[in-house]
Protein backbone atom coordinates (compact mmCIF):
# COMPACT_ATOMS: atom_id res chain seq x y z
CA UNK A 1 0.00 0.00 0.00
CA UNK A 2 1.33 3.62 -0.90
CA UNK A 3 1.13 6.33 1.13
CA UNK A 4 0.73 8.46 -1.58
CA UNK A 5 -2.85 6.62 -1.86
CA UNK A 6 -4.50 8.16 1.52
CA UNK A 7 -4.04 11.48 0.71
CA UNK A 8 -4.24 11.88 -2.90
CA UNK A 9 -6.17 10.11 -5.86
CA UNK A 10 -5.49 10.98 -9.21
CA UNK A 11 -8.28 10.42 -11.77
CA UNK A 12 -8.52 7.00 -12.53
CA UNK A 13 -6.92 5.26 -10.36
CA UNK A 14 -8.84 3.50 -7.59
CA UNK A 15 -9.39 5.27 -3.65
CA UNK A 16 -8.00 3.86 -0.66
CA UNK A 17 -10.85 3.02 0.77
CA UNK A 18 -10.44 -0.82 0.30
CA UNK A 19 -6.76 -0.70 1.96
CA UNK A 20 -8.50 1.14 5.11
CA UNK A 21 -10.89 -1.88 5.26
CA UNK A 22 -8.49 -4.09 4.88
CA UNK A 23 -6.19 -2.56 7.66
CA UNK A 24 -9.26 -2.31 10.05
CA UNK A 25 -9.87 -6.05 9.69
CA UNK A 26 -6.50 -7.19 9.74
CA UNK A 27 -5.73 -9.07 13.24
CA UNK A 28 -3.31 -9.79 15.93
CA UNK A 29 -2.63 -8.17 19.10
CA UNK A 30 -0.34 -5.91 21.09
CA UNK A 31 2.28 -2.97 20.89
CA UNK A 32 3.08 -2.92 17.37
CA UNK A 33 3.37 -6.33 16.86
CA UNK A 34 1.26 -7.83 14.05
CA UNK A 35 -2.14 -6.75 13.02
CA UNK A 36 -5.55 -6.26 15.00
CA UNK A 37 -9.40 -6.72 14.53
CA UNK A 38 -11.68 -4.36 16.38
CA UNK A 39 -12.80 -7.69 18.77
CA UNK A 40 -10.90 -7.60 22.23
CA UNK A 41 -9.53 -4.26 21.63
CA UNK A 42 -8.79 -1.48 24.50
CA UNK A 43 -12.12 0.83 24.88
CA UNK A 44 -9.45 3.37 26.38
CA UNK A 45 -6.74 2.76 23.32
CA UNK A 46 -8.06 1.25 20.74
CA UNK A 47 -5.53 0.58 18.84
CA UNK A 48 -4.78 -1.67 21.30
CA UNK A 49 -5.64 -5.04 22.69
CA UNK A 50 -7.10 -5.33 25.60
CA UNK A 51 -4.80 -6.93 28.57
CA UNK A 52 -5.86 -10.64 29.62
CA UNK A 53 -5.32 -9.65 32.85
CA UNK A 54 -7.73 -7.11 32.92
CA UNK A 55 -10.32 -10.00 32.41
CA UNK A 56 -13.79 -9.72 31.21
CA UNK A 57 -14.91 -6.09 30.30
CA UNK A 58 -17.10 -4.68 33.34
CA UNK A 59 -15.83 -7.24 35.72
CA UNK A 60 -14.64 -4.68 38.05
CA UNK A 61 -15.50 -0.78 38.01
CA UNK A 62 -13.65 1.67 36.45
CA UNK A 63 -12.39 -0.92 33.90
CA UNK A 64 -12.08 0.83 30.18
CA UNK A 65 -9.36 -1.55 29.07
CA UNK A 66 -6.28 0.69 29.92
CA UNK A 67 -3.83 -1.27 30.71
CA UNK A 68 -1.02 0.01 28.01
CA UNK A 69 1.91 -1.67 30.02
CA UNK A 70 0.11 -4.62 30.60
CA UNK A 71 1.12 -4.89 34.37
CA UNK A 72 -2.22 -6.62 35.06
CA UNK A 73 -0.12 -9.53 33.19
CA UNK A 74 2.41 -9.95 36.11
CA UNK A 75 -0.20 -8.45 38.87
CA UNK A 76 -3.62 -9.53 39.83
CA UNK A 77 -6.51 -7.02 38.43
CA UNK A 78 -7.83 -7.05 42.50
CA UNK A 79 -3.92 -6.37 43.91
CA UNK A 80 -4.15 -3.06 41.05
CA UNK A 81 -7.68 -2.25 42.57
CA UNK A 82 -6.51 -1.99 46.17
CA UNK A 83 -3.24 -0.26 45.31
CA UNK A 84 -5.53 2.49 43.38
CA UNK A 85 -8.01 2.77 46.06
CA UNK A 86 -5.91 3.02 49.08
CA UNK A 87 -3.75 5.66 46.73
CA UNK A 88 -6.98 7.49 45.56
CA UNK A 89 -8.48 7.55 49.27
CA UNK A 90 -5.17 9.01 50.69
CA UNK A 91 -5.14 11.90 48.35
CA UNK A 92 -8.52 12.84 48.64
CA UNK A 93 -7.88 13.24 52.29
CA UNK A 94 -4.59 14.79 51.62
CA UNK A 95 -5.66 16.98 48.82
CA UNK A 96 -8.01 18.48 51.42
CA UNK A 97 -5.98 18.36 54.23
CA UNK A 98 -3.04 19.87 52.31
CA UNK A 99 -5.09 22.98 51.29
CA UNK A 100 -6.97 23.35 54.38
CA UNK A 101 -3.98 24.03 56.51
CA UNK A 102 -2.46 26.57 53.97
CA UNK A 103 -5.72 28.19 54.68
CA UNK A 104 -4.97 28.65 58.61
CA UNK A 105 -7.22 24.94 59.78
CA UNK A 106 -4.54 23.37 62.37
CA UNK A 107 -4.83 20.90 64.80
CA UNK A 108 -3.27 20.66 68.27
CA UNK A 109 0.25 20.51 68.85
CA UNK A 110 0.83 20.84 64.84
CA UNK A 111 3.77 23.19 63.88
CA UNK A 112 2.98 26.66 62.31
CA UNK A 113 4.09 25.76 58.78
CA UNK A 114 2.89 25.82 55.69
CA UNK A 115 1.79 22.25 54.15
CA UNK A 116 4.73 22.17 51.87
CA UNK A 117 6.76 21.92 55.65
CA UNK A 118 4.37 20.30 57.39
CA UNK A 119 6.11 16.77 57.23
CA UNK A 120 9.56 17.93 58.29
CA UNK A 121 8.66 19.61 60.76
CA UNK A 122 6.48 17.19 62.80
CA UNK A 123 9.27 14.78 61.98
CA UNK A 124 11.65 17.23 64.02
CA UNK A 125 8.96 18.15 66.86
CA UNK A 126 7.27 14.68 67.56
CA UNK A 127 3.72 15.08 66.33
CA UNK A 128 4.36 12.68 63.19
CA UNK A 129 5.57 9.16 65.33
CA UNK A 130 1.23 9.85 66.64
CA UNK A 131 0.23 9.67 63.81
CA UNK A 132 2.35 7.24 62.36
CA UNK A 133 1.27 4.62 65.00
CA UNK A 134 -2.48 4.23 64.35
CA UNK A 135 -1.85 4.13 60.65
CA UNK A 136 0.59 1.14 61.09
CA UNK A 137 -1.85 -0.41 62.98
CA UNK A 138 -4.72 0.04 60.45
CA UNK A 139 -2.28 -1.32 57.86
CA UNK A 140 -1.53 -4.19 59.80
CA UNK A 141 -4.89 -5.45 61.13
CA UNK A 142 -6.77 -4.39 57.98
CA UNK A 143 -4.79 -3.68 54.92
CA UNK A 144 -2.18 -6.23 54.62
CA UNK A 145 -4.71 -9.45 55.53
CA UNK A 146 -6.64 -8.23 53.19
CA UNK A 147 -4.39 -8.64 50.19
CA UNK A 148 -3.48 -12.06 51.51
CA UNK A 149 -7.01 -12.23 51.12
CA UNK A 150 -7.72 -11.30 47.49
CA UNK A 151 -4.63 -13.39 46.63
CA UNK A 152 -5.44 -16.79 47.74
CA UNK A 153 -9.69 -16.44 47.95
CA UNK A 154 -11.46 -16.39 44.46
CA UNK A 155 -14.53 -15.57 46.52
CA UNK A 156 -13.18 -12.54 48.39
CA UNK A 157 -15.08 -9.12 48.35
CA UNK A 158 -13.01 -6.78 45.56
CA UNK A 159 -9.91 -5.17 46.13
CA UNK A 160 -11.12 -2.01 48.30
CA UNK A 161 -13.81 -3.63 49.81
CA UNK A 162 -13.52 -3.49 53.77
CA UNK A 163 -16.98 -3.77 54.16
CA UNK A 164 -17.18 -0.61 56.07
CA UNK A 165 -20.47 1.76 55.64
CA UNK A 166 -21.21 3.15 59.00
CA UNK A 167 -23.08 5.80 57.23
CA UNK A 168 -25.60 3.14 55.24
CA UNK A 169 -24.97 4.36 51.58
CA UNK A 170 -24.71 0.87 50.38
CA UNK A 171 -21.95 0.52 47.83
CA UNK A 172 -22.85 -0.61 44.48
CA UNK A 173 -21.42 -0.17 40.46
CA UNK A 174 -22.22 3.83 40.49
CA UNK A 175 -20.45 4.44 43.41
CA UNK A 176 -17.90 2.48 43.07
CA UNK A 177 -17.25 4.61 39.68
CA UNK A 178 -18.07 7.82 41.60
CA UNK A 179 -15.08 6.59 43.67
CA UNK A 180 -12.81 5.97 41.63
CA UNK A 181 -13.27 8.61 39.53
CA UNK A 182 -12.69 11.47 42.45
CA UNK A 183 -10.32 9.49 43.78
CA UNK A 184 -8.36 9.14 40.28
CA UNK A 185 -8.71 13.23 39.74
CA UNK A 186 -7.60 13.74 43.17
CA UNK A 187 -3.79 11.65 43.02
CA UNK A 188 -3.51 13.93 40.15
CA UNK A 189 -4.18 16.93 42.33
CA UNK A 190 -2.63 16.53 44.91
CA UNK A 191 0.91 16.03 42.85
CA UNK A 192 -0.35 18.60 41.50
CA UNK A 193 -0.87 21.58 44.38
CA UNK A 194 3.11 19.76 45.31
CA UNK A 195 4.60 20.43 42.95
CA UNK A 196 3.42 24.03 42.40
CA UNK A 197 3.54 24.46 45.86
CA UNK A 198 7.56 23.72 46.01
CA UNK A 199 8.32 25.90 42.74
CA UNK A 200 6.41 28.70 43.68
CA UNK A 201 7.08 28.99 47.08
CA UNK A 202 3.34 30.24 47.82
CA UNK A 203 0.66 28.61 49.97
CA UNK A 204 -3.16 27.97 48.45
CA UNK A 205 -3.91 29.23 45.47
CA UNK A 206 -0.03 28.38 44.93
CA UNK A 207 0.55 30.45 42.16
CA UNK A 208 3.08 33.17 42.04
CA UNK A 209 1.05 36.09 41.99
CA UNK A 210 -1.95 34.42 44.38
CA UNK A 211 -5.60 34.37 42.52
CA UNK A 212 -5.01 36.94 40.12
CA UNK A 213 -3.01 34.66 38.34
CA UNK A 214 -6.19 32.17 38.28
CA UNK A 215 -8.51 35.18 37.20
CA UNK A 216 -6.66 38.05 35.70
CA UNK A 217 -8.03 41.38 35.26
CA UNK A 218 -9.62 42.76 32.80
CA UNK A 219 -8.19 45.31 30.54
CA UNK A 220 -9.77 48.76 29.73
CA UNK A 221 -12.73 50.53 31.19
CA UNK A 222 -14.53 47.01 31.88
CA UNK A 223 -13.75 46.17 35.64
CA UNK A 224 -15.05 43.47 37.59
CA UNK A 225 -17.66 44.77 39.70
CA UNK A 226 -18.25 41.72 42.04
CA UNK A 227 -14.71 40.90 42.21
CA UNK A 228 -13.98 44.34 43.07
CA UNK A 229 -16.27 44.85 45.46
CA UNK A 230 -15.26 41.51 47.41
CA UNK A 231 -11.27 43.29 48.50
CA UNK A 232 -9.67 41.54 46.61
CA UNK A 233 -7.82 44.49 45.48
CA UNK A 234 -5.36 42.85 43.07
CA UNK A 235 -7.66 42.33 40.39
CA UNK A 236 -9.04 46.02 40.31
CA UNK A 237 -5.85 47.98 39.78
Amino acid sequence: MHLTSLGYTPAGVATAAPYVRTLISMKGSGFGTGVRDAEGMSAALPFLKRPAGLGAPGTVAGDIGFDPLQITDLVPIQWSREAELKHARVCMLAFAGYVAVDLGFRVPFAPEVSSLYAHDACVEKGPMLGMLLPIAAIEILAGIPKCFQILNDPGAAPGGDYKFDPLGFGGGRELEEKELANGRAAILGFSGIVTQSALTGNTFPYTYNGVVDLIPPLQGDAPLPAICGSGIANLCQ
